[in-house]
């Protein structure tokens, strides 16, 4: 008895038997075919490279045919033709032929376990600068970002003019395109390049395949958010009302509310002058403030608290007096009494001596 997980699981090294002439003997009921157009830069290398294109094809019973009146590219199968899925393969090579994917890589597309994606770019970013800059970041310096990428997926990646294409296995492909959506997030692409790192040593592991990965991956925070800046004036909508607002009242409305209007026209003119003297009063009041200002003398300081002399130390008058005896008993230039003594004793040596 064999539990029904061991049959789910694939195991190690198997691979799908390749589809035969067995599997299909009698061929296709219908011809199909797929065409494509081709850029003008693109036309001297198909040219070199066309004969190839067709042995390749031939192998699997597609015709090609390279039109360079019109610029396209064209594949049909033949009646000779068992793979139905060889046309599909076929479509897939002339695509990346024209985006200028070389053919020691497309020729591989024709193998079972290789597939191509193509991840059009241009319409994902607005800026035209913008979309440059995300561009030239998936690249990398002299493009280790790109080469780094293609190593961790097993896959030929070729980033050119609004498309990115890329070539291998299913599994790579699926990672290809989630780091390219990414970085035309403004998501870098080594943010998705060390997860894949740590991803391809944990499948080492035969213990972890079936748990989950969630603990070993990193999870990276935004720390370069800036909070978006509020606007000066905030305009706050007003509540709805069915009502229309009440009409704004004219000049002779609020002169008829004041008693203006039943005023005559010396009356009104010796108000207005009252008015603009009594402004003219305010001014002349506001100026002559400010220039008393300058007359008005700053706040000093309160002097600090003389410290009053110690009298804690007493002075010994004797002792001072002592000092004065002595300093009269000496003469002005005279040496010290120790010296003297010194000098006679070394006198009546050399009288000794002569």
């Amino acid at each position: 008895a064999v539990d029904e997980p061991e049959l789910l699981t694939v195991p190690d090294g198997w691979k799908e038997p390749a589809f035969t002439r067995e599997d299909n003997p009698k061929g296709l009921l219908e011809e199909s075919s797929f065409a494509t157009l081709f850029p003008k830069y693109r036309e001297a290398y198909l040219k070199e490279c066309w004969p190839l294109v067709q042995k390749a094809l031939g192998e699997h019973y597609v015709n090609a045919a390279l039109d360079l009146i019109e610029g396209s590219m064209t594949v049909t199968t033949t009646k000779k033709t068992f793979d139905p899925y060889a046309i599909i393969r076929a479509r897939d090579l002339i695509r990346l032929l024209a985006r200028s994917v070389p053919f020691e890589q497309v020729f591989r597309i024709l193998q079972d376990d290789v597939a191509c994606d193509i991840i059009k770019i241009g319409s994902l970013v607005r800026k035209r600068e913008t979309f440059i800059k995300r561009r030239a970041r998936l690249l990398g310096p002299k493009g280790s970002t790109l080469k780094a990428l293609e190593l961790l997926t097993n896959c030929y990646i070729m980033v050119q003019g609004n498309t990115v294409s890329a070539l291998g296995p299913f599994s790579g492909l699926k990672e290809v395109r989630k780091v390219v959506l990414d970085t035309m997030k403004n998501i870098h692409p080594i943010y998705n390049i060390k997860t894949l790192m740590i991803k391809r040593e944990l499948a080492k592991d035969p213990e972890l395949r079936t748990q989950s990965w969630e603990r070993f991956l990193p999870k990276f925070k935004r720390k370069n958010l800036k909070k978006r800046k509020e606007p000066k004036k905030k305009n706050t909508k007003k509540e709805y009302t069915p009502f229309p607002p009440p009409q704004p009242e004219s000049q002779i409305d609020k002169e008829l509310a004041s008693g203006e209007y039943f005023l005559k026209e010396r009356q009104k003119k010796h108000k207005q002058m009252e008015e603009i003297k009594a402004k003219q009063a305010d001014a002349v009041k506001r100026r002559q403030e400010e220039r008393n200002k300058a007359f008005i003398p700053p706040k000093e300081k309160p002097a600090g608290k003389t410290k009053k002399a110690s009298t804690e130390k007493k002075i010994d008058i004797e002792v001072i007096k002592e000092k004065i005896k002595n300093a009269k008993k000496k003469k002005l230039g005279a040496l010290p009494e120790e010296e003297v003594k010194l000098k006679m004793a070394a006198d009546e040596k050399k009288k000794k001596k002569k």
